[in-house]
């Protein structure tokens, strides 16, 4: 399992950055393999967390149209900088069980 982390200083978040992030979300999970997904912003920084099967799934999500739209709104209007990290999850667990 790999996670996706996006980690952005927040510039802007506008009603069309709410509803393309949920939309996407939405997208990501039903169309893409993507297992979950988490995001929570604070103090003007946000990041999110997906999870992934594989490299192909993520490299899948990343060339998706609408997703590329959002990646420019986001470099244009929502974010001042953002930075993406993709690991391997080597071991996980929790009180919950939850991945």
């Amino acid at each position: 399992m790999y996670v996706v982390i996006f980690k952005a200083t927040i510039n802007t978040l506008d009603a069309t950055y709410s509803e393309m992030a949920q939309k996407l979300r939405n997208k990501a999970l039903s169309q893409f393999n993507c297992i979950k997904f988490e995001a929570c912003s604070e103090n003007g920084f946000e990041i999110a967390l997906s999870y992934w099967h594989n490299h192909e799934d993520i490299r899948h999500w990343q060339q998706d149209a609408e997703h590329q739209v959002a990646q420019r709104l986001g470099k244009e209007i929502w974010y001042q900088h953002f930075s993406v990290e993709i690991c391997k999850v080597e071991r996980a667990y929790s009180s919950q069980n939850e991945l």
